[in-house]
Formats: structure tokens, sequence, C-alpha cells
């Protein structure tokens, strides 16, 4: 994530208006923050004096790493939001290489080095916090916009202490929603993400972000996180039973309502409607108004979005270059800790096949090609993708084979590499896949 506090080895005495580049009416100042594709700066309007945080984005590492509609997300739901507690964007201005966010300046820190350093907050202070943050996610609720990676990082608190909700990049709008009504990317950070979105199965974008802010309530009241192991796969296993352990010290109002809110299942989970009416969430609460300039309109320079014109070598370097995912993404895909094993009956003879390894992205598609080599299947390679057919003569009768066979970069000396069947006959491809595991080293069961 790309803070957009000042963050403590800054210094809060350190001059604010130190001379720097000019980015049209603004001067830029230090870096306040990096991401893995850009940087978030301090500037300040030379003619109000007013500070802001732009957030400057390079198109080419948009490209690398394949995040174009991330962004393009991000601006467009920042656009629609205007209220107390979420972070404003005011503009966006572009040049051939660069995008650059004009954000609203946080004159703060992330909740997450709040808690780190403070510990635990007593319930007064808590309720305040969680007041604010079910203020501003129901209003991106009603302007159409669900979060989907509410955490401790991606929430700020100011000076004056008050919240801003920030990191739109993975958030959902309602054309993302399918014909059932429901999202279906697996998105999220481990520990605060819903049950339901691990199931596989679709969910609803409002019922998963109330999962995620009563991760926070908890976090905020205890000092720690409701769900955590070391194991991944026994973390989704406890998210996915609600098991967390309620400390006796809480009140009972404080208790009852992270109960209600952490209940994994999303069709009896409190909604947002139902913590307003919560009575230890109304103690001293006062709604916050959304701002007056709701409706006003956020410029957007075209060229911000001009970011999908590669060249040709530049289309092919990527249709050849492996897939690169994240932790999260992997834990998904990962037949040991994929979580719909709980929920749906599988084949093994008709299962996903994967392992790791530490051959470069280039010697393992060549490997993958000699192991073929001198068997009876033809490769093709695409997009990356090395695609393995056996064919009779005529097309999928028994004996038929077709296997796609895909490799994903997690860095840069890490891959894994899946092996699937389209269709064909399951002994075959039991045996195809004996033999590129045994070409690979990879002890059978372990994969």
């Amino acid at each position: 994530m790309v803070m957009l506090n000042l963050g403590k080895k800054h210094g809060k005495n350190k001059l604010e208006n130190e001379q720097g580049v000019r980015l049209g009416k603004y001067e830029l100042g230090r870096t306040l923050g990096e991401g893995n594709f850009g940087k978030v700066k301090f500037a300040r309007d030379t003619h109000s004096q007013q500070p802001y945080a732009i957030k400057i984005v390079d198109k080419n590492k948009i490209i690398d790493l394949n995040i174009t509609n991330q962004i393009k997300r991000e601006i467009g739901t920042l656009k629609l939001l205007r209220h107390p507690n979420v972070v404003k964007l005011y503009e966006v201005l572009a040049s051939k290489t660069k995008i650059c966010m004009v954000l609203e300046y946080v004159t703060g820190q992330e909740l997450f080095h709040k808690i780190a350093s403070k510990g635990k907050l007593n319930e007064t202070e808590g309720r305040k916090l969680f007041q604010q943050l079910i203020d501003g996610v129901s209003y991106c609720h009603s302007r159409g916009v669900f979060h989907r990676d509410i955490k401790l990082e991606n929430v700020l608190v100011d000076a004056k202490g008050n919240l801003k909700i920030t990191d739109f990049g993975l958030s959902a709008l309602p054309q993302q929603f399918r014909e059932d009504g429901l999202l279906h990317t697996t998105c999220g950070s481990p520990n605060y993400v819903a049950p339901e979105i691990l199931a596989n199965r679709g969910y609803n974008g409002a019922s998963s972000d109330v999962w995620s802010c009563g991760v926070i309530l908890y976090v905020l009241l205890t000092g720690y996180l409701p769900f955590d192991d070391r194991n991944l796969a026994v973390l989704y296993q406890k998210v996915s039973k609600g098991d967390c352990q309620m400390p006796k010290w809480l009140s009972y109002g404080a208790r009852n309502i992270i109960k209600r809110i952490l209940d994994p299942n999303p069709e009896t989970r409190i909604t947002m409607a139902g913590i307003r009416e919560d009575l230890w969430f109304k103690e001293g609460y006062k709604q916050a108004d959304p701002d007056d300039d709701e409706d006003e309109d956020v410029y957007v320079d075209n060229r911000a979005f001009s970011i999908n014109e590669l060249t040709h070598e530049e289309e092919k370097r990527r249709s050849e270059s492996p897939i690169r995912i994240n932790a999260f993404e992997l834990i998904g895909m990962s037949s040991s800790l994929d979580l719909s094993g709980l929920f749906e009956n599988e084949d093994v003879s008709e299962r996903k096949i994967r392992f790791t390894t530490n051959l470069s992205a280039q010697d393992l598609m060549k490997k993958i090609e000699d192991s073929v080599a001198d068997t009876e299947f033809r490769v093709r390679k695409k997009n990356g993708k090395i695609k393995v057919i056996q064919e009779n003569k005529e097309h999928k009768t028994p004996g038929s084979l077709s296997v796609t066979i895909e490799v994903f970069e997690i860095s840069s000396s890490l891959y894994v590499v899946e092996i699937r069947k389209c269709y064909g006959d399951a002994s075959v491809y039991r045996q195809l896949c004996k033999k590129l595991l045994n070409d690979f080293g990879v002890p059978q069961g372990k994969h």
C-alpha cells in the first residue's frame, strides 16, 4: 500500500514547504511514502498554500505489474466519494509517463501504527473511531462502492483524532456484480477477509466489509487480531468458523456487537443499519454528514487513462512472461490451503497439480518442453502458457488429452507450476503428471 501519512522517520518539526519540483500549481516536497508502483509526495498549492498529498504513479510500472484496471478503479471510485471519513481526491494530472493523483493531506498516522505504539484503546476512544469507520464505510456503500480491503493499514487517523479511509484499489462498483447480484473476485487481506469470500461461491460486498470492520473493532479494543496463525491453512479455518476468543474484560455491549459482526454466516451477520441501532454503538454517537461539495466534479486529465498503448515488443514480452501473483492469491490457489475443499467434493483424477520451483521462467518452459518432447504429445505456446495435446484420429475420443501448463511468478526466485486438464482421459492425464513431477524431482504426494 502507498501510505499517505507523515511517518515517524520524517519528524513533525521538518519544514513542510521545502523547495522542490513544480507540478502545475503545486510545489512538491518530501516523500511521504513509497509503494510498488510509485510515491506519495507532500505538496503545497503555491497560490493558496493549502497542503496536499500527491500520489505519483509510473505508467510503465502499471503495465509491468498488470494493474491498469486497479488504478482506473481507484480513481473512478474516489471521484464518487465526498465524506469527512474518506480521503478526498481533488484532481488527477498526467503526462506521457506519469499519473498524479492530488489527494487530501492527512497530518497523522495509520491506525496500524497507533495501535502498535499505544496498544489497545479504552472503549470510549475505540468506539469513537469505530463510529467514524462505520460512517465512512456505510457512506461508500450508499454510493455503490464496496472497499473489499478494509484493514488497519488502510485507515488513517489525523492529528485531531479523525479517521480517514484510504486505498480503494480493490474496491468494487455495481457494474462488477454478476447476474446473481454477488461479487466473485477473491481479494482482501488474510486476517481481515470474510469467510464467504474464502468459500468462493460469491459474496455480498456490504456484508464482507462489515466483517472487516468487526476485525478492526476487535483490534481497537484488545490490541491484537481476532484471527491469527502462522499456518495460513489454520488461519483460514479459524476465519471460516468465526473461531476467536472473546476477552472477558470487555464490556457485555462490546462483546455482543463484536460477536454479531464476526458471524461467519453472512445471512445472519448484523448489517450496517443494525450496527447503528446497537446500544453500545449508539453511546455518544453523532453521525457525520457528507461534505458540502459532494457533487463537485473532479478533474481528470485524459492522458491518465492512455496507458494501454503498448508497443509490439512490450506486448510480446508480456505474453511470454509468467503471470505475477501475490501471497494472498497463492493461498487461494494452493490445493492444501484452498477452503473450497470444505464445501465441494473433488475427483482426485480431475484436480489441478501444483508445485513450486526455483528454476527461472525461461528454464522452466524449456524443461517442460523437453520433458514432453519424447512423448506422443504436441506442444503449443501462447500467452505465457503451454498447451500439451494428445489426440486420436477424432477429436476428444478415448485416449485423447488436452492439458494446460502455466507458470506463476511469486518472486524473482520462486515460481509455481500449475498443471490442469482441459479434457480427456484421466489415466493418461495421471501418467503425464507423474512424468512431469518425476522430471522436476517433485516427490509424489508433495504437490
